[in-house]
């Protein structure tokens, strides 16, 4: 069998596609391991659309929920199957799971990104119990504190300045001299009389008792230890995209993000496209994964009409 349509991944992006997809009559196989996307391990999200407060399993179910509601109507959802790579064939494409092969028109690939983990001791023992990944959905759990930022990029700065706005304090931790942030963003930070930076600091561990309350890290320069006691931990020292199943296909950049048209989610092969985390696209939010989503759907239907 030939699908019209090949879905990666289940999150806000995956999901969104799904149902424009089974609405539109496209013949879809949906494949993804799990629901939910990164944000699943959030405590609470404030920022989906429509809901002023929903836990990131909440929004999961959510999702799940949803999708299946068109189960059968020109869409086969396949769950726990994880992609592990993607041909060209002569009628569009095979796509591999670790249980089966599939063949396609059309791929669209919403397979997320990963957060880069600490790896130091207590990180495993307190994520989501004071150490977080991600300053947009959980920031506001942290109103009042004094928290740390960790990294030194864009990332880091921006989460910072969020931070700020309700924040007791925000302390940025950076592992080398120089920062990789713009200078402008830097400058806006570190003007707010709220904003601390230690910099050349190797972060060493976490401690806490129920939460994470202190971190430990040393001085590059002195060779001596420090533990900062703190409210709350925000990782921001990267993250990679889900997408070494296509590197051989289609156009990555450097960090290895899908590269695509920001006017339809192309990829650079014409019967690829990709939207959310996964692309190189310049914000990653579950609300532009969405719409991103939607917008790639929107012009896959016209593609399967025309083949333009």
């Amino acid at each position: 069998m030939i699908y019209d349509l090949a879905i990666l991944g289940g999150g806000p992006a995956g999901v969104a596609a799904g149902v424009y997809a089974a609405r539109k009559k496209i013949n879809t196989v949906f494949l993804t391991p799990d629901f939910g996307g990164q944000s699943i391990v959030s405590p609470g999200i404030e920022n989906w659309i429509g809901t002023k407060n929903i836990s990131g399993e909440d929004l999961a179910n959510q999702l799940k929920e949803h999708l299946f509601a068109y189960q059968g109507q020109g869409l086969e959802i396949r769950a726990g199957e994880r992609v592990t790579k993607i041909n060209k064939t002569a009628d569009g494409f095979e796509v591999a799971t670790e249980k089966n092969n599939y063949q396609t028109k059309t791929v669209l690939i919403t397979t997320g990104a990963h957060r880069r983990k600490l790896t130091i001791p207590g990180a495993d023992t307190f994520e989501q119990k004071g150490i977080t990944y991600c300053a947009t959905c959980d920031g506001p759990l942290f109103s009042g504190r004094n928290v740390i930022v960790i990294g030194g990029g864009n990332a880091a700065f921006e989460s910072a300045l969020q931070l700020l706005a309700y924040c007791q304090s925000v302390t940025i931790i950076h592992h080398s001299a120089e920062f990789k942030a713009d200078p402008i963003t830097v400058e806006k930070v570190l003007a707010n009389p709220k904003a601390k930076v230690i910099k050349n600091a190797e972060t060493m561990e976490i401690k806490g008792s129920k939460f994470a309350n202190a971190l430990v890290y040393k001085d590059k320069i002195t060779g001596e230890t420090h533990e900062l006691a703190t409210g709350g931990i925000f990782v921001e020292i990267g993250f990679i995209p889900t997408t070494e199943f296509a590197k051989d296909l289609i156009n990555l950049n450097p960090y290895g993000s899908i590269v695509v048209d920001p006017k339809n989610q192309r990829a650079s092969l014409t019967g690829i496209w990709a939207a959310g985390d996964c692309t190189n696209g310049l914000y990653h939010q579950n609300n532009i994964a969405a719409g991103d989503a939607i917008k790639a759907l929107e012009d896959i239907y016209i593609y399967l009409q025309t083949g333009k």
